[in-house]
């Protein structure tokens, strides 16, 4: 299921514009490392289109941009770091951080996981793949997610995490090859990032103890540092 690939964020935190826009902000900076120029930076050139999706403002995505790039007096250096360990109940997570303070962020994840338990280096990366993942909506009702996956090039498909969307799974080296190719077989492409397919999502807990669980995940979400969080939880 599309679920188990993230986070299902809160409503508040799903409609807070600005928390989206910093979180993409932080991630143009990181992939203008590597070249300003949108046409020439594949990993720009996604996040750059997932900002304009977003409504994200064109003076904010430029200035994001040549903080990365080292244009101006406003660069600045983040840092991409990944924390794993399990939510109550024994759940799998990986947390993925953009920061500019890698002390600060340890030491806030720390004090999040108090009720779960933060793992070393490897520790549950093992029982997720990691993958590219395209979300994307047919443009007719008889688009077929099966021939759009077989034609582009994805390993796999299922559905994704908005009503009518398809969640296309690549390789991550064909991540930019998959999501240019989708618009050709009859998909928009929402969004398209590298990340993380539990292998043996946890099922079978109670109300309560799924309630347990978004509750510690709603607050690590809330760390202004965490960018992505991939949860094995069906």
């Amino acid at each position: 299921m599309g679920a188990q690939w993230k986070v299902k964020h809160k409503a508040d935190a799903a409609n807070s514009r600005g928390k989206i826009f910093g979180k993409l902000a932080k991630e143009l900076t990181v992939a203008a490392r590597n070249g300003a120029d949108p046409d020439m930076n594949s990993h720009l050139r996604l996040v750059y289109e997932q900002a304009k999706k977003a409504s994200m403002p064109a003076d904010t995505i430029k200035r994001a941009i040549n903080k990365g790039a080292g244009i101006g007096t406003e660069a600045v250096q983040y840092h991409r770091v990944t924390y794993e360990g399990f939510a109550p109940h024994q759940v799998p997570l990986i947390i993925e951080c953009l920061t500019d303070n890698i002390n600060r962020t340890v030491a806030e994840i720390r004090v999040a996981f108090r009720k779960g338990q933060l793992g070393a280096s490897g520790s549950v990366a093992w029982d997720f793949n990691h993958v590219g993942m395209i979300e994307a909506k047919p443009d007719t009702p008889d688009a077929d997610p099966e021939m759009a996956a077989i034609e582009a090039g994805a390993q796999d498909f299922e559905e994704g995490e908005e009503e009518g969307t398809t969640l296309f799974i690549t390789e991550p080296t064909d991540l930019d090859a998959v999501q240019k190719a989708l618009p050709e077989h009859g998909f928009t492409v929402l969004s398209a990032k590298l990340g993380y397919q539990p292998k043996n999502p946890v099922s079978g807990l109670t109300d309560e103890q799924m309630a347990e669980v978004q509750e510690f995940l709603a607050k690590l979400e809330e760390q202004d540092d965490v960018q992505e969080m991939f949860v094995a939880l069906a």
